[in-house]
């Protein structure tokens, strides 16, 4: 399959070549979806500068399973994949973790009560795009003020990477992860 939209070829420019060198693996191609941004230096920049993929407030598992939750709920098989090719197991995600990120409900057995909260706060904001105050209370407990905003951002800039992803139609790089099953969505968690 062919993206809709044709991704830059190289050489790129010193400042798009510089961002891919900072986040690519070495030895590794730059993902499809940077290469596609990169046809345009503003909205490249734009994308990598809000980019969470940081320290920040959340531990890497934390990070991990909201990013895997969105993009699964989302449909989005390539970030989905390519997260959990690269990411799942230095997040210390088991191999029913990961094949429930894309079909179970939050409450799945794998998961611990802190996952639990957050595939929930996922699911709420995949549905209603709010968090209803039960949830709120809950994360309140568990996170910082700031962990929270990070929580939301995270999951917000996901979903715009997967409607990237899914509506540029972007082949599935060669070593990401696929969807075991059907992917979970508003009507199942």
């Amino acid at each position: 399959m062919n993206a809709r939209i044709a991704p830059a070829n190289p050489p790129f420019p010193a400042d798009i070549q510089n961002q891919l060198n900072r986040v690519m693996p070495r030895g590794m191609a730059p993902l499809t979806l940077f290469t596609t941004l990169a046809r345009d230096p503003r909205l490249f920049g734009k994308f990598f500068a809000a980019g969470l993929l940081d320290r920040g407030h959340l531990t890497l598992r934390q990070r991990e399973i909201v990013i895997d939750r969105t993009t699964a709920l989302c449909g989005s098989e390539y970030e989905w994949g390519v997260h959990i090719a690269l990411f799942a197991s230095r997040a210390e995600l088991t191999d029913a973790q990961v094949a429930a990120l894309s079909r179970a409900s939050a409450d799945h057995e794998t998961w611990s009560p802190n996952d639990r909260l957050l595939l929930r706060l996922c699911d709420a904001l995949h549905r209603d795009c709010t968090v209803d105050e039960t949830l709120w209370r809950a994360l309140k407990a568990d996170f910082s003020d700031e962990a929270i905003v990070e929580l939301l951002m995270l999951a917000g800039f996901y979903r715009t990477v997967s409607y990237l992803t899914n509506a540029l139609e972007l082949p599935l790089e060669s070593y990401a992860a696929r969807f075991r099953t059907r992917r979970a969505d508003s009507r199942t968690p």
